[in-house]
C-alpha cells in the first residue's frame, strides 16, 4: 500500500505510517499541481492538511486511491463530491484540535472584554494609556454560542467557569442535551437580541453562509462582542466592518476569513477594536501531534482492516462497531444482490425494513451494504460503500428505510423489497443464526424458506404437483451439479410452490433453459451470492 503525505503533518503520524508492514510512504511537500498528478498515479492513500488541493483532476489521475485523510476539520481543499463519485473515502480529524480551538476562542473572548492586545501595543509605543484601555467583566454577562458541537460545548464549559449565562442556538441540539450542559437553547433571533458576546461554531454550508449578516447584526445589542474561530464566511465581513465602525459591534475577534490569507489591504487590519489571528485554531503542538497521528491511524485502519472513522462521505465504522455490525453487513449485502438477481432490470424503489435488535442500532452502514449488494452486478467493482447512494440515485432508484416495532419470530430480521414499475414486488428476508452468526434466508417473495445465504442458489417457482422435486434433482444430477441443501415452501396444496436449492456448482446454460421451458415451472433463476 502506497501512502502519499502531501502536506507536512506531525512526525509522529509519518512514523506511524512507516511502521506498518507492507506500507510505502512518500513525503512530497510543496508539490506543484502538475507534480501532484504524477505522484498520485499509484497511491492508495493521500494525507493532507490545508495546503494541497485534492481536485477532481487529481482524483481522476489516481485510479488506485481508496482514501484521502485531512489532518484537521475542514475539507474545503478536497472535492468531496468527485471523491464520492469515484468511491474514495474522505476523512477528517474532528476531535484532535477541539481543545486548542476552544481555548483560542476563549482567548479572543477575553481580549474582547479586556483590550490586552491594544494595551500591549500601546506599551511598546511608550504610552501609559490606562484611561482609554478600560474594559468589562465576563461575570454575569450573556454569551451566545451559535453551534453547540464539540468546540462550542467546550467554550460553554469555560464560559460557565467565568460565571457567564450561556445561550445556544443549534437546530440539531436536543433539549435533553442542552439541559444536561446547563445552557439555554434558543432560536437565533433570541440569541442575537439577548447576548452580550456571540461566538460562532458551525461548518460553512449553504445554510450557514453569511448567517451573521447586516440584518442579523442590527438585531443585536449595541456594543455586542462578536467572535469567529470556526470558518470564514459565516460572518459577512463587509457587514461586520460597518458595524465595528458604527459601534453596533463594540469589539470582534477573528481567526478565520472569507478569503485566506487575509489581504494586506483589508480594512479589518485598520480597525482598533478588532483582534486578528492568522487561522491559529489548531496551531498548538498538542493539537498538531494529535491530528497528525489520528489521521495516520485512520488511514492505516482503512487500508489494513477496513475500519472507517470520521468519514465525511460515508458512515463511519470503528473497531467495536465493525465487530458488532460485521455479520449484518454480510447479510445485507447478500440480500441486496439476491433480490437484484430475482427482480426485473429496472426498478423504481428499494424498500428496506429492520426488525428486532436492529431497531436499536445505527443501521446506516447496513443500508449501504444492501445498496452495494444490489449494485454489485450492475456497476461492478465501481460500486462501494461511498458511492452506492449516488449510483442508485442516477439509476432513478429511491431507497426507503423503515424500522419496525412489529412482532417477529426472529431476534433480528432484515427485509429487502424491490418495487418494479409494473407494480410487482420481489423480496427476501434474512436473519443471523447459530454461533457463527451465519446469514440465513427465511423468506423469499412472501414464502417462508430455510436456506443458507451463501454461494450458488437456484430459485424455482412451480405449479405444485407430484414429481417436480424428482424432476429437478434428476436434471441437476444429469448436469453433474450436486445439491447441498434444498428448502421447499408452498402456501396451499396445488398452487405455487417454491424451491430454494443450494448448489455446489453452477448449472449449465442448457440445464437452466430446460428448467425454464418446463410447463409447470413459472420461474427458474440462478443466483450467485
Amino acid at each position: 500500500m502506497k501512502v502519499l503525505v502531501a502536506d507536512k503533518i506531525s512526525p509522529k503520524g509519518v512514523a506511524h505510517l512507516r511502521q506498518q508492514p507492507g506500507f510505502e510512504v512518500r513525503e512530497a511537500y510543496g508539490a506543484t499541481p502538475a507534480q501532484l498528478l504524477e505522484l498520485v498515479r499509484d497511491v492508495h492513500a493521500i494525507a493532507v492538511r490545508s495546503e494541497t488541493k485534492i481536485t477532481a483532476e487529481v482524483l481522476a489521475a489516481a485510479p488506485l486511491l481508496k482514501v484521502v485523510g485531512r489532518a484537521g476539520v475542514g475539507v474545503d481543499n478536497v472535492d468531496v463530491e468527485a471523491a464520492t463519485e469515484r468511491g474514495v473515502i474522505v476523512m477528517n480529524t474532528p476531535t484532535g484540535n477541539t481543545i486548542a480551538t476552544a481555548e483560542l476562542t476563549f482567548t479572543h473572548i477575553l481580549c474582547g472584554a479586556r483590550p490586552v492586545p491594544q494595551a500591549a501595543a500601546s506599551m511598546r509605543a511608550g504610552q501609559w494609556d490606562r484611561k482609554n484601555l478600560s474594559g468589562g467583566e465576563l461575570f454575569r454577562k450573556t454569551l451566545g454560542i451559535v453551534g453547540l458541537g464539540r468546540i462550542g460545548s467546550e467554550v460553554a464549559k469555560r464560559a460557565q467557569a467565568f460565571g457567564m449565562r450561556v445561550l445556544a442556538y443549534d437546530p440539531y441540539l436536543a433539549p435533553s442535551r442542552a439541559k444536561a450542559m446547563q445552557v439555554e437553547a434558543v432560536e437565533l433571533d433570541g440569541l442575537l437580541t439577548q447576548a452580550d458576546y456571540i461566538t460562532v461554531h458551525m461548518p460553512l454550508t449553504d445554510a450557514t453562509h453569511y448567517l451573521i449578516d447586516a440584518a442579523a447584526l442590527a438585531k443585536c445589542k449595541r456594543g455586542v462582542r462578536l467572535f469567529n474561530c470556526a470558518r470564514g464566511g459565516i460572518i459577512q465581513e463587509t457587514a461586520l466592518i460597518a458595524a465595528l465602525k458604527s459601534g453596533q459591534v463594540g469589539a470582534a475577534g477573528l481567526d478565520v476569513y472569507e478569503d485566506e490569507p487575509l489581504a494586506a489591504t483589508s480594512e479589518l487590519r485598520t480597525l482598533p477594536n478588532v483582534v486578528l489571528t492568522p487561522h491559529l485554531g489548531a496551531s498548538t503542538a498538542e493539537a498538531q501531534d494529535a491530528v497528525g497521528l489520528e489521521i495516520a491511524e485512520q488511514i492505516t485502519d482503512v487500508l489494513a482492516g477496513g475500519i472507517i472513522r470520521n468519514a465525511v462521505n460515508m458512515p463511519s465504522i470503528d473497531a467495536a462497531g465493525l465487530k458488532l455490525l460485521g455479520p449484518y453487513l454480510d447479510l445485507g449485502q447478500k440480500l441486496g444482490t439476491l433480490v437484484q438477481q430475482l427482480a426485473p432490470p429496472q426498478i423504481a424503489a428499494l424498500r428496506l425494513t429492520y426488525w428486532g435488535k436492529m431497531v436499536d442500532l445505527d443501521v446506516t452502514a447496513v443500508t449501504r451494504a444492501i445498496q452495494v449488494g444490489w449494485l454489485r452486478r450492475v456497476s461492478g467493482d465501481s460500486a462501494n460503500f461511498v458511492n452506492a447512494p449516488l449510483l442508485l440515485q442516477r439509476l432513478g432508484v429511491r431507497v426507503e428505510v423503515t424500522k419496525s416495532s412489529d412482532d417477529t419470530d426472529y431476534t433480528e430480521l432484515i427485509a429487502v423489497e424491490a418495487l418494479a414499475g409494473d407494480g410487482t414486488t420481489h423480496s427476501a428476508k434474512g436473519t443471523l443464526l447459530g454461533k457463527g452468526s451465519k446469514a440465513r434466508l427465511v423468506e423469499l417473495n412472501g414464502r417462508e424458506v430455510e436456506a443458507e445465504a451463501h454461494g450458488k442458489l437456484l430459485v424455482i417457482e412451480n405449479h405444485d404437483e407430484p414429481g417436480m422435486i424428482g424432476y429437478v434433482g434428476t436434471l441437476l444430477g444429469r448436469d453433474k451439479v450436486n445439491i447441498a441443501n434444498m428448502s421447499l415452501s408452498r402456501q396451499a396444496a396445488g398452487e405455487t410452490a417454491l424451491m430454494v436449492i443450494n448448489l455446489d456448482s453452477e448449472p449449465s446454460a442448457a440445464a437452466r433453459q430446460e428448467l425454464k421451458s418446463h410447463r409447470a415451472i413459472k420461474l427458474a433463476k440462478f443466483a450467485q451470492l
